[in-house]
């Protein structure tokens, strides 16, 4: 690797910690080959083994580019779920606390598949519904928030539209998974999704990505075994035309989000602050545009502009 200042590239390393940039030169290391130059594959993903010489071309200050634009991604994912997120909490909290303001507490909300007892994979007796219901009592007990400590001070029980603001995401997706589908329906409607099955993929790997960025792990390349599913009857999926590395990667992510926040606003620019971004990306060997699921190296499809 072509390090240029020594001393900077050593407060660098002692900043972030070897193993946080190890990650975002890997791709940079050369493939281990054989005698007859076939590609080495490891014994357990069988993916390309890599050697411990870099490409030509590999660059420290590239290498630190990649983590900070890595991180400036992260931001602008974390800008675009907290409003899909309390959206969600919104929705969710008015269509069933049009019914019963305790609705998140009965099980007569529930699809009776989830709220059964079933024994798991080690004989472990299981229950999706209580295991979900000791979850989110665990977070508002937890809470402080001011509309949730007033009814505590009241005596009050407290109804699904406080009860949702102790919530994190994954606690707001796993009951939106467990509703029974008549509510599902109406939730997805009010968010401008018409699949409720879609919707929940959705919201798992929206959840997933809210937590490593959270957590400030890399996400500019991360791929997911399980691809995105699409409305396929919307104008918007068949324009963009994704394919399962897109479905896979933060390319399928950002489509998913940029389609939900439309919904929330209208007036929104937060899909040119990424393509802006996306534009800026570092360029390092082993680091390709498809890397985010792009389907070539003009980076950010002019589609999404247009959808």
């Amino acid at each position: 690797m072509q390090v240029d200042d020594r001393q900077r590239a050593q407060r660098k390393l002692a900043q972030v910690g070897y193993y946080r940039l190890s990650g975002f030169w890997f791709p940079c290391r050369d493939f281990l080959r054989d005698q007859s130059g076939h590609v080495i594959l490891t014994t357990d993903a069988l993916k390309p083994s890599r050697g411990e010489i870099f490409a030509a071309g590999t660059r420290f200050d590239a290498v630190l580019d990649l983590y900070i634009f890595d991180k400036k991604l992260r931001q602008l994912m974390l800008d675009a779920i907290e409003r899909i997120e309390v959206q969600v909490r919104s929705v969710i909290a008015h269509e069933l606390g049009y019914h019963d303001p305790l609705a998140y507490q009965n099980a007569d909300f529930i699809n009776p598949s989830q709220a059964s007892d079933y024994k798991d994979g080690r004989g472990k007796q299981r229950n999706i519904w209580r295991e979900w219901l000791k979850r989110q009592n665990d977070q508002v007990s937890r809470s402080r928030e001011d509309c949730i400590e007033w009814h505590r001070r009241s005596n009050k029980a407290i109804p699904i539209w406080a009860a949702v603001e102790a919530w994190d995401f994954g606690t707001v997706s796993k009951f939106f998974e467990i509703l029974k589908r008549s509510h599902q329906n109406r939730i997805g409607k009010r968010l401008g999704v018409n699949n409720p099955m879609v919707l929940k993929s959705w919201l798992q790997a929206i959840n997933t990505l809210r937590n490593r960025s959270a957590h400030h792990v890399r996400i500019w390349n991360q791929v997911s075994a399980n691809p995105l599913p699409l409305l396929e009857d919307d104008p918007y999926f068949r324009d963009l035309q994704l394919d399962r590395n897109a479905r896979g990667r933060l390319y399928g992510l950002i489509a998913v989000l940029w389609y939900l926040l439309k919904n929330i606003s209208a007036s929104s620019r937060w899909i040119c602050q990424v393509a802006e971004l996306i534009g800026t990306k570092p360029t390092l060997p082993g680091c390709p545009f498809s890397s985010m699921g792009f389907e070539d190296e003009e980076g950010f499809p002019r589609q999404l502009f247009d959808s």
